[in-house]
């Protein structure tokens, strides 16, 4: 996706002029923006893109959401090493790695 050519499209909509080209991404994926405002920086991600679609989806269970995160503020969860193991090797061999 070329970011650029969509960002001259809304400059040209909004009638903005920019006296320097927009700079190019780095190899993180943040660019810093000179628009005038501040220096922003903004990170994005496949895995953000993907937590954002699967959030949405209706098999959520947010009682167990609610619990986990009650948890981890609280200083109280628990994952046994050997279940964080076991899931890996588990998902390892489904996908034929």
């Amino acid at each position: 996706m070329d970011i650029s050519s969509s960002l001259d499209g809304l400059r040209s909509l909004l009638g903005v002029n920019t006296a320097a080209p927009a700079p190019t991404p780095s190899r993180g994926g943040a660019a810093p923006t000179n628009s005038g405002l501040g220096n922003d920086l903004a990170t994005l991600s496949s895995a953000a893109s993907e937590v954002s679609e699967t959030a949405g989806g209706d098999n959520v269970r947010m009682d167990k959401v609610t619990q986990i995160q009650a948890a981890l503020a609280a200083g109280t969860y628990f994952v046994p090493a050997s279940a964080v193991a076991s899931r890996v090797v588990d998902s390892m061999l489904a996908a034929g790695g």
